[in-house]
């Protein structure tokens, strides 16, 4: 079982996106603030991927992205970017940030199981 943090601040979206991860076998852990999963970070803790909203209140997203890449302990962690921002410049900005995966919402089950696969699969031989 995979451990998946999600973060975002829309409370039925972390619902959706919980319920469908435990269709895929996932320990999900839900944040509804960037600053709140940053903490667990900082903490040390850390899942085995993270799907991430780009558009939150506190702190962006992408902002979140370029943190996490520059800390050793998680610049390998596989991210997914979710998002209601389809346009290709706000793709290309996350993956050049270091995303591994975009998702837009709202994301069907298929779509998400590719993204987190895309994610992993980008991580393997590290």
């Amino acid at each position: 079982m995979r451990t998946v943090w999600t973060v975002d601040d829309d409370e039925e979206m972390n619902r959706a996106i919980g319920l469908m991860l435990k269709l895929l076998d996932c320990e999900v852990t839900a944040f509804h603030t960037i600053r709140a999963a940053a903490q667990m970070f900082v903490s040390g803790r850390k899942p085995e991927l993270l799907i991430l909203d780009i558009n939150m209140p506190d702190v962006s997203g992408l902002d979140m992205v370029e943190f996490l890449r520059r800390r050793p302990d998680t610049k390998d962690l596989p991210i997914v970017m979710l998002s209601s921002e389809a346009a290709d410049v706000m793709v290309d900005r996350a993956m050049q940030l270091g995303a591994d995966a975009y998702v837009t919402k709202p994301v069907t089950l298929e779509e998400l199981e590719k993204a987190m696969a895309t994610a992993f699969y980008k991580h393997l031989k590290m």
